[in-house]
Protein backbone atom coordinates (compact mmCIF):
# COMPACT_ATOMS: atom_id res chain seq x y z
CA UNK A 1 0.00 0.00 0.00
CA UNK A 2 1.02 3.40 -0.62
CA UNK A 3 2.72 5.48 0.71
CA UNK A 4 5.77 3.52 0.26
CA UNK A 5 9.46 4.48 2.46
CA UNK A 6 11.95 6.46 1.17
CA UNK A 7 14.31 3.09 1.58
CA UNK A 8 12.14 1.69 -0.96
CA UNK A 9 11.97 4.62 -3.23
CA UNK A 10 15.78 5.08 -3.14
CA UNK A 11 15.53 0.92 -3.95
CA UNK A 12 13.79 1.28 -7.61
CA UNK A 13 15.51 4.14 -8.30
CA UNK A 14 18.61 2.18 -8.02
CA UNK A 15 17.49 -0.72 -9.76
CA UNK A 16 16.92 1.51 -13.12
CA UNK A 17 19.87 3.34 -12.14
CA UNK A 18 18.73 6.30 -11.90
CA UNK A 19 20.42 8.88 -9.34
CA UNK A 20 17.29 11.69 -9.12
CA UNK A 21 13.92 11.63 -9.83
CA UNK A 22 13.64 14.98 -11.16
CA UNK A 23 16.20 13.78 -13.94
CA UNK A 24 14.57 11.17 -14.85
CA UNK A 25 12.39 10.83 -18.58
CA UNK A 26 9.08 10.64 -18.30
CA UNK A 27 9.02 6.90 -20.10
CA UNK A 28 11.47 6.02 -16.95
CA UNK A 29 8.99 7.74 -14.31
CA UNK A 30 6.35 5.45 -16.13
CA UNK A 31 8.81 2.28 -15.56
CA UNK A 32 9.58 3.17 -11.70
CA UNK A 33 5.85 3.81 -10.98
CA UNK A 34 5.17 0.36 -12.34
CA UNK A 35 7.35 -1.20 -10.47
CA UNK A 36 6.14 0.36 -7.40
CA UNK A 37 2.97 -0.48 -8.46
CA UNK A 38 3.85 -3.96 -8.19
CA UNK A 39 6.10 -3.30 -4.71
CA UNK A 40 3.04 -1.85 -3.01
CA UNK A 41 0.25 -3.82 -4.52
CA UNK A 42 -1.46 -0.74 -5.28
CA UNK A 43 -1.86 1.26 -8.63
CA UNK A 44 -0.67 4.35 -8.72
CA UNK A 45 -2.23 7.94 -9.98
CA UNK A 46 -0.66 8.46 -13.23
CA UNK A 47 -0.29 12.20 -13.86
CA UNK A 48 3.18 11.76 -15.89
CA UNK A 49 2.34 10.28 -19.12
CA UNK A 50 0.34 12.47 -21.59
CA UNK A 51 -0.93 9.27 -23.12
CA UNK A 52 -4.67 10.27 -24.61
CA UNK A 53 -7.36 9.64 -22.36
CA UNK A 54 -10.33 9.75 -25.18
CA UNK A 55 -11.08 6.88 -28.07
CA UNK A 56 -9.06 6.78 -30.70
CA UNK A 57 -11.63 8.61 -33.05
CA UNK A 58 -13.95 5.60 -35.82
CA UNK A 59 -13.48 8.36 -38.41
CA UNK A 60 -10.04 7.43 -38.98
CA UNK A 61 -9.72 3.86 -38.04
CA UNK A 62 -12.65 2.88 -40.94
CA UNK A 63 -10.45 5.25 -43.16
CA UNK A 64 -7.54 2.90 -42.46
CA UNK A 65 -8.95 0.03 -42.38
CA UNK A 66 -10.45 0.67 -45.39
CA UNK A 67 -7.26 1.95 -46.87
CA UNK A 68 -5.62 -1.72 -45.96
CA UNK A 69 -8.31 -3.38 -47.14
CA UNK A 70 -7.70 -1.81 -50.79
CA UNK A 71 -3.75 -2.69 -50.54
CA UNK A 72 -2.16 0.25 -49.52
CA UNK A 73 0.02 -1.93 -46.97
CA UNK A 74 1.89 -3.65 -49.86
CA UNK A 75 3.24 0.24 -51.12
CA UNK A 76 6.18 2.49 -50.25
CA UNK A 77 3.96 5.87 -49.49
CA UNK A 78 5.24 9.12 -51.29
CA UNK A 79 8.21 10.56 -49.04
CA UNK A 80 5.96 13.68 -49.30
CA UNK A 81 2.79 12.11 -48.39
CA UNK A 82 -0.41 11.40 -50.63
CA UNK A 83 -2.44 13.69 -52.11
CA UNK A 84 -5.30 13.65 -50.26
CA UNK A 85 -3.87 14.20 -47.05
CA UNK A 86 -1.92 17.01 -48.36
CA UNK A 87 -4.82 18.40 -49.55
CA UNK A 88 -7.36 17.58 -46.28
CA UNK A 89 -4.09 19.30 -44.03
CA UNK A 90 -4.10 22.60 -46.46
CA UNK A 91 -8.13 22.63 -45.97
CA UNK A 92 -7.78 21.82 -42.19
CA UNK A 93 -4.93 24.75 -42.04
CA UNK A 94 -7.35 27.32 -43.52
CA UNK A 95 -10.51 26.09 -41.91
CA UNK A 96 -8.96 26.38 -38.57
CA UNK A 97 -6.26 28.72 -38.50
CA UNK A 98 -7.32 30.80 -41.23
CA UNK A 99 -3.63 30.19 -42.80
CA UNK A 100 -2.98 29.57 -46.30
CA UNK A 101 -0.17 26.64 -46.92
CA UNK A 102 -0.72 24.77 -50.39
CA UNK A 103 -0.71 20.72 -50.24
CA UNK A 104 2.99 20.97 -51.48
CA UNK A 105 4.33 22.58 -48.07
CA UNK A 106 2.09 19.93 -45.96
CA UNK A 107 4.45 16.93 -45.38
CA UNK A 108 3.19 13.77 -43.14
CA UNK A 109 5.61 12.94 -40.25
CA UNK A 110 6.29 9.81 -38.45
CA UNK A 111 4.09 11.61 -35.47
CA UNK A 112 5.45 15.68 -34.47
CA UNK A 113 8.49 14.06 -32.33
CA UNK A 114 9.36 12.99 -35.65
CA UNK A 115 8.31 16.40 -37.34
CA UNK A 116 10.80 18.86 -35.12
CA UNK A 117 13.68 16.20 -34.97
CA UNK A 118 13.98 16.56 -38.41
CA UNK A 119 13.33 19.95 -39.35
CA UNK A 120 16.29 20.39 -36.36
CA UNK A 121 18.33 18.22 -38.71
CA UNK A 122 17.45 20.85 -41.10
CA UNK A 123 18.37 23.91 -39.04
CA UNK A 124 20.98 22.68 -38.14
CA UNK A 125 22.57 23.24 -41.44
CA UNK A 126 21.41 25.56 -43.06
CA UNK A 127 23.67 28.43 -41.88
CA UNK A 128 27.22 27.44 -40.41
CA UNK A 129 27.28 30.87 -38.24
CA UNK A 130 23.99 29.62 -36.76
CA UNK A 131 24.18 26.63 -34.45
CA UNK A 132 21.67 27.36 -31.41
CA UNK A 133 18.18 26.20 -31.19
CA UNK A 134 16.09 28.67 -29.00
CA UNK A 135 13.47 26.92 -26.39
CA UNK A 136 10.88 29.44 -25.17
CA UNK A 137 10.34 26.80 -21.53
CA UNK A 138 9.14 25.59 -20.16
CA UNK A 139 8.55 22.75 -22.59
CA UNK A 140 8.13 19.43 -23.75
CA UNK A 141 11.46 17.66 -22.48
CA UNK A 142 12.24 15.53 -25.21
CA UNK A 143 12.38 18.57 -27.84
CA UNK A 144 15.94 19.62 -26.08
CA UNK A 145 17.03 15.98 -26.32
CA UNK A 146 16.20 16.27 -30.01
CA UNK A 147 18.33 19.31 -30.55
CA UNK A 148 21.31 17.64 -28.29
CA UNK A 149 21.25 14.57 -30.42
CA UNK A 150 21.19 16.97 -33.34
CA UNK A 151 24.52 18.28 -31.86
CA UNK A 152 23.07 21.98 -31.53
CA UNK A 153 24.00 23.94 -29.17
CA UNK A 154 21.12 25.36 -26.68
CA UNK A 155 19.56 28.53 -25.68
CA UNK A 156 16.74 29.08 -23.76
CA UNK A 157 14.68 31.36 -21.32
CA UNK A 158 11.71 30.74 -18.95
CA UNK A 159 8.41 32.58 -20.11
CA UNK A 160 7.22 32.98 -16.49
CA UNK A 161 9.16 36.11 -16.14
CA UNK A 162 8.71 37.31 -19.95
CA UNK A 163 5.57 38.13 -20.75
CA UNK A 164 4.50 41.11 -23.03
CA UNK A 165 6.75 43.97 -24.02
CA UNK A 166 9.30 42.11 -21.26
CA UNK A 167 9.09 39.32 -24.12
CA UNK A 168 10.21 41.30 -27.14
CA UNK A 169 13.13 43.22 -25.01
CA UNK A 170 14.06 39.27 -24.01
CA UNK A 171 13.93 38.15 -28.00
CA UNK A 172 15.66 40.91 -28.99
CA UNK A 173 18.36 40.15 -26.23
CA UNK A 174 18.86 36.54 -26.92
CA UNK A 175 17.96 36.59 -31.24
CA UNK A 176 21.01 39.71 -31.76
CA UNK A 177 23.72 37.49 -30.83
CA UNK A 178 22.82 35.85 -34.45
CA UNK A 179 23.74 32.46 -33.40
CA UNK A 180 20.05 31.28 -33.37
CA UNK A 181 18.89 29.05 -36.38
CA UNK A 182 15.19 28.50 -34.67
CA UNK A 183 13.29 28.60 -31.60
CA UNK A 184 10.57 26.06 -30.90
CA UNK A 185 7.78 26.12 -28.31
CA UNK A 186 4.10 24.82 -28.01
CA UNK A 187 0.93 26.36 -27.52
CA UNK A 188 -1.17 25.70 -25.74
CA UNK A 189 2.02 25.34 -23.59
CA UNK A 190 3.31 22.02 -22.25
CA UNK A 191 3.45 21.32 -19.34
CA UNK A 192 2.40 25.46 -17.86
CA UNK A 193 -1.16 25.50 -20.14
CA UNK A 194 -0.31 28.91 -20.97
CA UNK A 195 -1.18 30.33 -24.26
CA UNK A 196 0.78 33.25 -25.95
CA UNK A 197 -1.37 36.11 -26.38
CA UNK A 198 -1.79 37.86 -30.47
CA UNK A 199 0.67 40.54 -29.16
CA UNK A 200 2.78 38.10 -28.18
CA UNK A 201 3.11 36.16 -31.40
CA UNK A 202 3.15 39.32 -33.06
CA UNK A 203 6.66 39.92 -31.00
CA UNK A 204 7.58 36.41 -31.84
CA UNK A 205 6.91 36.62 -35.66
CA UNK A 206 8.65 40.21 -35.34
CA UNK A 207 11.52 38.94 -34.20
CA UNK A 208 11.84 36.00 -36.47
CA UNK A 209 11.69 38.02 -39.60
CA UNK A 210 14.10 40.64 -38.36
CA UNK A 211 16.72 37.79 -36.91
CA UNK A 212 15.74 35.38 -39.60
CA UNK A 213 15.11 32.43 -37.25
CA UNK A 214 12.55 30.10 -38.22
CA UNK A 215 10.21 29.06 -35.42
CA UNK A 216 8.71 25.86 -34.84
CA UNK A 217 5.43 26.21 -33.59
CA UNK A 218 4.16 22.92 -31.57
CA UNK A 219 0.36 22.43 -32.10
CA UNK A 220 -0.07 19.22 -29.91
CA UNK A 221 -3.17 20.71 -27.80
CA UNK A 222 -4.96 22.60 -31.22
CA UNK A 223 -8.13 24.04 -30.12
CA UNK A 224 -7.97 22.87 -26.25
CA UNK A 225 -8.03 26.59 -24.86
CA UNK A 226 -11.31 26.24 -23.41
CA UNK A 227 -11.86 29.79 -22.79
CA UNK A 228 -12.59 31.05 -26.31
CA UNK A 229 -14.91 28.59 -28.83
CA UNK A 230 -12.35 27.31 -31.90
CA UNK A 231 -14.96 25.14 -32.67
CA UNK A 232 -16.27 26.73 -35.80
CA UNK A 233 -14.37 25.64 -39.31
CA UNK A 234 -13.76 28.73 -41.15
CA UNK A 235 -15.06 31.08 -38.56
CA UNK A 236 -13.67 33.25 -36.15
CA UNK A 237 -11.88 33.38 -33.70
CA UNK A 238 -9.59 30.84 -35.00
CA UNK A 239 -6.65 29.48 -33.36
CA UNK A 240 -3.53 31.66 -32.90
CA UNK A 241 -0.20 30.91 -34.86
CA UNK A 242 2.68 32.85 -35.68
CA UNK A 243 1.91 32.67 -38.80
CA UNK A 244 -0.15 35.46 -39.10
CA UNK A 245 2.75 37.57 -37.95
CA UNK A 246 5.91 36.06 -40.30
CA UNK A 247 6.86 33.94 -43.25
CA UNK A 248 9.33 32.11 -41.40
CA UNK A 249 7.72 29.41 -39.35
CA UNK A 250 6.66 25.71 -39.56
CA UNK A 251 3.53 24.51 -38.07
CA UNK A 252 2.95 20.69 -36.39
CA UNK A 253 -0.22 19.42 -36.22
CA UNK A 254 -0.56 15.62 -34.64
CA UNK A 255 -3.26 13.30 -34.47
CA UNK A 256 -2.23 11.96 -31.36
CA UNK A 257 -3.72 14.39 -29.17
CA UNK A 258 -6.40 15.78 -31.50
CA UNK A 259 -7.62 13.12 -32.66
CA UNK A 260 -6.93 10.65 -30.04
CA UNK A 261 -4.89 8.52 -33.04
CA UNK A 262 -1.63 8.65 -30.92
CA UNK A 263 -0.39 4.80 -31.39
CA UNK A 264 -0.15 5.48 -35.73
CA UNK A 265 2.16 7.90 -34.83
CA UNK A 266 1.03 10.26 -37.85
CA UNK A 267 1.26 13.97 -37.51
CA UNK A 268 2.20 16.78 -40.58
CA UNK A 269 4.54 19.50 -40.63
CA UNK A 270 3.06 22.55 -42.66
CA UNK A 271 5.88 24.76 -43.76
CA UNK A 272 5.71 28.07 -44.77
CA UNK A 273 5.28 28.58 -48.58
CA UNK A 274 7.76 31.48 -48.58
CA UNK A 275 9.97 29.04 -46.20
CA UNK A 276 9.91 26.24 -48.46
CA UNK A 277 10.96 27.53 -51.46
CA UNK A 278 13.92 29.73 -50.20
CA UNK A 279 17.20 28.68 -51.37
CA UNK A 280 20.23 27.96 -48.63
CA UNK A 281 23.38 27.41 -50.20
CA UNK A 282 24.76 25.30 -47.47
CA UNK A 283 21.68 22.79 -47.84
CA UNK A 284 22.77 22.39 -51.07
CA UNK A 285 26.24 21.30 -50.46
CA UNK A 286 25.16 19.24 -47.40
CA UNK A 287 21.84 17.64 -48.66
CA UNK A 288 22.00 18.25 -52.36
CA UNK A 289 18.78 20.50 -52.31
CA UNK A 290 19.17 23.76 -52.13
CA UNK A 291 15.63 24.40 -51.04
CA UNK A 292 14.41 24.01 -47.31
CA UNK A 293 11.30 21.90 -49.32
CA UNK A 294 13.11 19.69 -50.81
CA UNK A 295 16.10 19.09 -48.50
CA UNK A 296 13.67 18.54 -46.12
CA UNK A 297 12.16 15.91 -48.02
CA UNK A 298 14.66 14.19 -49.93
CA UNK A 299 17.09 15.21 -47.48
CA UNK A 300 16.41 14.32 -44.03
CA UNK A 301 12.83 12.59 -44.33
CA UNK A 302 13.94 10.02 -47.05
CA UNK A 303 17.35 8.98 -44.63
CA UNK A 304 15.30 8.97 -41.71
CA UNK A 305 12.20 6.83 -42.64
CA UNK A 306 11.85 6.99 -46.28
CA UNK A 307 8.32 8.50 -45.40
CA UNK A 308 5.02 7.95 -42.90
CA UNK A 309 2.99 4.71 -42.51
CA UNK A 310 0.63 4.68 -45.43
CA UNK A 311 -2.60 3.58 -44.02
CA UNK A 312 -2.24 6.29 -40.95
CA UNK A 313 -2.22 8.66 -43.74
CA UNK A 314 -5.59 8.38 -45.38
CA UNK A 315 -7.07 8.02 -41.58
CA UNK A 316 -5.56 11.45 -40.89
CA UNK A 317 -7.08 12.61 -44.37
CA UNK A 318 -10.34 11.27 -43.54
CA UNK A 319 -10.48 13.09 -39.62
CA UNK A 320 -9.12 16.60 -41.31
CA UNK A 321 -11.50 16.25 -43.50
CA UNK A 322 -14.74 15.20 -41.31
CA UNK A 323 -13.78 18.39 -39.00
CA UNK A 324 -13.27 20.96 -42.15
CA UNK A 325 -17.17 19.41 -43.06
CA UNK A 326 -18.51 19.55 -39.54
CA UNK A 327 -18.69 16.10 -39.51
CA UNK A 328 -15.92 15.90 -36.48
CA UNK A 329 -16.43 18.10 -33.68
CA UNK A 330 -12.87 17.24 -32.14
CA UNK A 331 -12.42 20.83 -30.18
CA UNK A 332 -15.64 19.48 -28.52
CA UNK A 333 -14.83 15.88 -27.91
CA UNK A 334 -10.89 16.85 -25.96
CA UNK A 335 -13.26 19.21 -23.91
CA UNK A 336 -13.49 16.45 -21.30
CA UNK A 337 -9.86 17.15 -20.71
CA UNK A 338 -11.39 20.36 -19.65
CA UNK A 339 -13.70 19.02 -17.31
CA UNK A 340 -11.29 16.50 -15.94
CA UNK A 341 -8.82 19.30 -15.18
CA UNK A 342 -11.05 21.28 -13.04
CA UNK A 343 -11.87 18.47 -10.71
CA UNK A 344 -8.40 17.88 -10.70
CA UNK A 345 -7.22 21.04 -9.71
CA UNK A 346 -9.82 21.35 -7.25
CA UNK A 347 -8.94 18.27 -5.38
CA UNK A 348 -4.86 19.56 -5.43
CA UNK A 349 -5.74 23.57 -4.60
CA UNK A 350 -8.18 21.60 -1.59
CA UNK A 351 -5.03 20.06 -0.36
CA UNK A 352 -2.47 22.94 0.11
CA UNK A 353 -1.27 22.90 -3.65
CA UNK A 354 -1.19 26.05 -5.46
CA UNK A 355 -0.72 26.64 -9.29
CA UNK A 356 2.46 27.80 -10.64
CA UNK A 357 2.41 28.97 -13.74
CA UNK A 358 -1.30 31.15 -13.32
CA UNK A 359 -1.93 33.62 -15.51
CA UNK A 360 -1.53 34.50 -19.20
CA UNK A 361 -0.11 37.69 -20.12
CA UNK A 362 -3.90 39.45 -20.62
CA UNK A 363 -4.03 38.50 -16.99
CA UNK A 364 -6.65 35.58 -17.46
CA UNK A 365 -6.05 32.71 -15.54
CA UNK A 366 -5.38 30.00 -17.55
CA UNK A 367 -7.54 27.66 -18.96
CA UNK A 368 -8.30 24.01 -17.68
CA UNK A 369 -6.57 21.47 -20.63
CA UNK A 370 -4.46 18.71 -20.68
CA UNK A 371 -2.11 20.11 -18.06
CA UNK A 372 -1.09 22.30 -15.29
CA UNK A 373 1.59 23.05 -12.95
CA UNK A 374 1.38 22.82 -9.16
CA UNK A 375 3.59 23.69 -5.72
CA UNK A 376 3.33 22.58 -2.52
CA UNK A 377 4.88 25.55 0.24
CA UNK A 378 8.59 25.27 -0.35
CA UNK A 379 9.53 22.21 -1.48
CA UNK A 380 11.98 22.35 -4.27
CA UNK A 381 11.03 19.98 -7.41
CA UNK A 382 12.84 17.17 -6.75
CA UNK A 383 11.60 16.32 -2.97
CA UNK A 384 7.97 17.36 -4.20
CA UNK A 385 8.10 15.02 -6.95
CA UNK A 386 9.46 12.33 -4.46
CA UNK A 387 7.74 13.14 -1.97
CA UNK A 388 4.59 12.35 -4.35
CA UNK A 389 5.88 9.56 -5.90
CA UNK A 390 6.23 7.94 -1.85
CA UNK A 391 2.29 8.12 -2.01
CA UNK A 392 1.40 6.55 -4.90
CA UNK A 393 1.01 9.88 -6.91
CA UNK A 394 3.84 9.93 -10.36
CA UNK A 395 4.40 13.34 -12.38
CA UNK A 396 7.05 14.75 -13.73
CA UNK A 397 9.34 17.87 -12.10
CA UNK A 398 9.03 21.36 -13.78
CA UNK A 399 13.28 21.53 -13.88
CA UNK A 400 13.25 18.65 -16.25
CA UNK A 401 10.42 20.96 -18.79
CA UNK A 402 13.52 23.81 -18.37
CA UNK A 403 11.06 25.37 -15.95
CA UNK A 404 13.52 27.63 -13.35
CA UNK A 405 10.39 27.79 -11.09
CA UNK A 406 9.64 24.71 -8.38
CA UNK A 407 6.81 22.41 -8.85
CA UNK A 408 5.67 19.27 -10.52
CA UNK A 409 3.62 18.91 -14.00
CA UNK A 410 -0.12 17.41 -13.96
CA UNK A 411 -1.52 15.52 -16.48
CA UNK A 412 -5.46 15.16 -16.33
CA UNK A 413 -5.72 12.07 -19.47
CA UNK A 414 -5.33 9.20 -17.26
CA UNK A 415 -7.94 10.35 -14.59
CA UNK A 416 -11.32 9.18 -16.01
CA UNK A 417 -12.98 7.52 -13.68
CA UNK A 418 -14.58 8.35 -10.12
CA UNK A 419 -12.63 5.66 -8.48
CA UNK A 420 -9.33 7.44 -10.42
CA UNK A 421 -10.21 10.71 -8.59
CA UNK A 422 -11.27 9.51 -5.26
CA UNK A 423 -7.97 7.53 -4.95
CA UNK A 424 -6.27 10.69 -5.81
CA UNK A 425 -8.32 12.82 -3.45
CA UNK A 426 -7.42 10.63 -0.68
CA UNK A 427 -3.64 10.37 -1.18
CA UNK A 428 -3.79 14.28 -1.69
CA UNK A 429 -5.84 14.97 2.01
CA UNK A 430 -3.27 11.94 3.14
CA UNK A 431 0.06 13.79 1.68
CA UNK A 432 -1.02 17.01 3.40
CA UNK A 433 -1.55 15.67 6.90
CA UNK A 434 1.45 14.60 6.73
CA UNK A 435 3.31 17.16 5.23
CA UNK A 436 1.55 20.57 6.59
CA UNK A 437 3.68 22.47 8.64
Amino acid sequence: MFPITDNQLDGALAHLGLSSLSGATIRQIVALSEMLEQQAEDPCVHLELGNPGIPASQTGIDAECDALRKGVAGQYPNISGIAPLKDAGSRFVKAFLDIDIPGGCIIPTVGSMQGTFTNMTLLAHRDPARDTMLFIYPGFPAQTLQAHVNGMKIRSFDLFAYRGEELERKLDEVLSAGDITGMIYSNPNNPAWTNFTEDELRIIGRAATKYDVVVLEDHAYMGMDYRTDLSQPGRAPFVPTVARYTDNYVLFLSASKIFSYAGQRIALACISPRLACRPFPALKEFFGQESYLNAYIFGVLYCMSSGTAHSAQYALAAMMNAAVDGKLDFVHINSEYSRRAMRTKELFMRNGFNLVYERDADGRPIGDGFFFTVRYGDMDCERLQRELMRYGIATIALNNTGSSQQGVRVCVSRIITDDHFDTLGKRLKQFDHDHRS
